[in-house]
């Protein structure tokens, strides 16, 4: 063995098979750290989606600040929905069917501007706009929203006066002014205690740890696999290099012989 770790041939295979192994090592952790996030997200989901709403200042207490920990979170909005500001978030597919989710800034009472997704609308066929123009409440409107993070601007997509590819509360707040909350918005569960019947509500998404976890073992299971292909490898040609071993012919006497004869008679 030590004989072969000598050689540079079986160097170069060593250092492959120790490069191969910390690949396979790293993506072993990647697809850990996956499994984390997926389980982290299925516990907020679990903790906060069906909680007494709280009054959105209390949840979020700066503008352009969100902890990931409460997403999900119901939060409550006293104030009046801006129609004039309203947007169609284009390209959202619901059931199989491609629509628009609309996007409807709300003034609480204290003057402060919070986005809400009100739900999704069909899309007309063949054309850029919804099947039914949204009816959004106008005047004094009570909203209770769930928190969602920031989903933040999609390269080269852009959109058709009145509609937006993605909800970039940055970009929205430019329009809206400086008192716009950036950190998150809500998706809509209710207006006034009940839901409204020009959107379809988003349901409760249904999240699972994936197959991360087993996918982490089997990168692990390769890197020993490349370690006992290395030490298969080593002991094939050890034993290919080691010299037969012969059995020793015994000369045979003729008393040998004669005592064989014997031995039969």
């Amino acid at each position: 063995m030590l004989r072969l770790l000598r050689e540079p041939r079986w160097l170069g295979y060593i250092s492959v098979a120790v490069v191969f192994a910390i690949v396979c090592c790293a993506l072993a952790i990647w697809q850990w750290n996956r499994r984390d996030e997926a389980l982290t997200a299925i516990d907020r989901l679990e903790t906060n989606y069906d909680r007494t709403p709280a009054a959105v200042a209390d949840a979020l207490p700066e503008l352009g600040a969100f902890d990931p920990d409460l997403q999900w979170t119901p939060v409550l909005l006293e104030g009046e929905y801006l129609p004039d500001e309203q947007l169609l978030l284009r390209g959202r597919w619901r059931g199989g069917e491609v629509g628009f989710e609309v996007i409807a800034p709300f003034r609480t009472v204290d003057g402060t501007v919070f986005v809400v997704n009100r739900g999704w609308i069909d899309q007309a066929s063949g054309a850029e706009r919804p099947v039914t123009e949204p009816e959004t409440p106008q005047g004094p409107t009570t909203v209770v929203a769930r928190l969602r993070p920031d989903e933040g601007s999609i390269a080269g997509r852009g959109a058709p006066e009145g509609q937006i590819a993605s909800v970039d509360l940055e970009e929205l707040a430019v329009q809206l002014g400086p008192s716009t909350y950036t950190g998150a918005y809500g998706l809509l569960v209710s207006e006034d205690g009940s839901a409204p019947d020009d959107v379809s509500l988003a349901s409760r998404p249904v999240l699972d740890p994936g197959p991360h976890l087993s996918y982490s073992l089997q990168w692990y299971v390769f890197a020993l696999g490349a370690f006992a292909a290395l030490a298969w490898g080593m002991r094939d040609e050890l034993r290919s290099a080691s010299p037969e071993v012969r059995p020793k012919r015994v000369r045979r006497t003729d008393a040998d012989v004669e005592d064989d004869i014997l031995d039969r008679t």
